[in-house]
């Protein structure tokens, strides 16, 4: 059953990357003391990169043994490999690059870019799913995530399940693309929920004032076709790490 989200409130955006970082590399450490692999979830945006960028200046970036980690993405920009604009080469810049050979290239998952033999979303999408499955234990469609790390824009999206979009209703299917974002480039490719709802954990990680009025929906239990992140739930704990700035529309109580 999905769970009863938690809260926890940093004083603003550079601080709740610093701890979120933190969060995952203690977590990352203390499951590996009794399970591997681990695999775990990343996110772009502004404060999923700075995330990552904290964790690359860590020196407790060392105590994880990332020979049993495996790197998925939540969504992707549907755009050419090396684009600016794809989270994976913002992700690549920010942390894999510093990791460098104690992350084998085996471990990292992303999306298949846009290229002659990946000519659509649908494409990417089915080899997405395809590798999800092959990491996945016998009779799931997905790995069991440990943690999977979501950002939340201004109108409540996750991952790149936008509010009123088709995408909210899959089932099926693990990966689905989605042709029309409301946010530039429109051409996306996306996890579903029967993938988010998978992990074990999921943190949604959310910062400033523009984001609170979705905060405060998600956290209130809005329905998930207006405010998609109310449905982002783990199996075992739904973390939401945010900044003050995001909180001050919640009741009390939420």
């Amino acid at each position: 059953m999905p769970t009863h989200p938690e809260v926890v409130v940093h004083p603003d955006a550079p601080v709740l990357a610093a701890a979120t970082a933190a969060r995952l590399l203690t977590r990352l450490v203390d499951l590996q003391s009794h399970r591997s692999p681990l695999h775990v979830v990343l996110t772009g945006g502004t404060v999923g990169i700075a995330t990552l960028r904290e964790i690359a200046a860590s020196p407790a970036r060392d105590a994880v043994d990332w020979s049993g980690v495996h790197l998925w993405w939540g969504d992707e920009r549907f755009l050419p490999d090396g684009d600016r604009d794809r989270n994976e080469t913002q992700v690549r810049e920010a942390l894999l690059d510093a990791l460098g050979d104690a992350l084998p290239a085996a471990n990292v998952h992303p999306f298949p870019a846009l290229d002659v033999a990946v000519p659509d979303g649908e494409t990417s999408a089915a080899a997405y799913a395809a590798d999800l499955a092959a990491h996945a234990p016998e009779g799931a469609a997905t790995p069991a995530f440990d943690v999977l790390l979501v950002g939340m824009g201004p109108d409540g999206h996750v991952a790149s399940l936008f509010p009123g979009k088709a995408t909210l209703d899959v089932q099926d299917v693990t990966v689905v693309a989605e042709h029309d974002s409301p946010k530039p480039p429109p051409e996306r490719v996306s996890l579903t929920y029967p993938a988010i709802g998978a992990a074990r954990e999921v943190w949604v990680v959310a910062a400033g004032a523009e984001k609170a009025p979705a905060v405060a929906r998600a956290l209130a239990g809005d329905a998930v076709t207006t405010t998609p992140a109310a449905g982002a739930r783990g199996t075992e704990r739904t973390l939401w790490l945010v900044d003050v700035a995001a909180v001050q529309e919640v009741t009390p109580g939420d």
